[in-house]
């Protein structure tokens, strides 16, 4: 289990414009991701529109916000467009990353413990050790969350 303070586990994921964004390539910078179960799908669209509601408070604190999920390039960039999305979607088929981040495994899913998506976010400072943890987010609010979280490691 990941902790604050702990190195961020380094990834290389191909993005909704089809480039590999690696997180190591972006050290220097506080970097969101944030992890989802599926495209289109009315959660993971409320908390995608927090983020691009957000957007000139995002921009404003110098964070990179990147949504990952199992989903596939091309199904990112339909959801991107669809809503006008201002952030980096990577694809994470083989849930590698998500599995590094202790973002998919057993949880409980309309009573029934299943497989899947923990829908949960990481901010990542310059230095790239984990500066905050936002374990089974709500998708409702959670953009003001990270903005304060962010405004808080000024």
């Amino acid at each position: 289990m990941l902790k604050v303070g702990d190195i961020a586990p380094d990834f290389g994921l191909e993005s909704d414009s089809g480039e590999q964004v690696r997180l190591s390539g972006l050290r220097g910078k506080t970097i969101v991701a944030y992890f989802y179960p599926r495209d289109d799908t009315p959660g993971c669209t409320k908390e995608a529109c927090s983020f691009r509601d957000s957007w000139t408070a995002v921009k404003a604190s110098g964070a990179v916000v990147l949504g990952i999920s199992p989903d596939g390039v091309e199904r990112h960039r339909r959801f991107k467009d669809k809503y006008s999305l201002p952030f980096a979607l990577l694809a994470d088929p083989d849930r590698a990353t998500l599995k590094a981040y202790g973002a998919f495994g057993k949880k409980i899913l309309y009573g029934k413990e299943a497989e899947g998506v923990i829908r949960s976010t990481f901010i990542v400072g310059p230095d790239g050790r984990i500066a905050h943890i936002f374990p089974k987010v709500k998708p409702e609010g959670h953009a003001a969350e990270v903005l304060e979280a962010l405004s808080s490691l000024g």
